[in-house]
């Protein structure tokens, strides 16, 4: 698979399951992440965003690619910043499987990030 053609629907996809686990884990589990629903719901709207972005970007197929790819590295990246807030915010309330799962996340968020970025370069 050549990743250039398919990096903004791996980032869509990346996006709309990160967006389906915040909705299924916060609206299904009460305390699953030990943060104010609200807090999670807000943080909802970031994925479903970039999901809506980047697969636009990836069926439309703009001509200045690398310039769109790196919004979506920004944007991820400003995501995992935003999230890690989050974390320090209510860390004393956070529960093990909270944490466990944003540092999942981010473990994936932040390298797909830095391929973006190095793609959009090449």
């Amino acid at each position: 698979m050549h990743l250039k053609k398919h990096i903004f629907l791996i980032d869509g996809l990346g996006a709309l399951l990160s967006l389906s686990l915040l909705l299924a884990l916060t609206l299904t589990i009460e305390g699953f992440f030990g943060v104010p629903r609200q807090a999670l719901l807000a943080l909802c709207l970031l994925p479903l965003v970039f999901s809506i972005y980047s697969l636009s970007c990836h069926f439309l197929k703009p001509l200045r690619w690398p310039l769109y790819l790196r919004v979506i590295a920004i944007a991820n990246l400003f995501y995992c910043g935003l999230t890690l807030g989050l974390v320090m915010a209510y860390f004393q309330s956070l529960t093990t499987l909270g944490l466990l799962y944003f540092v999942i996340e981010k473990a994936i968020v932040i390298p797909l990030a830095i391929v973006e970025w190095r793609l959009a370069r090449e």
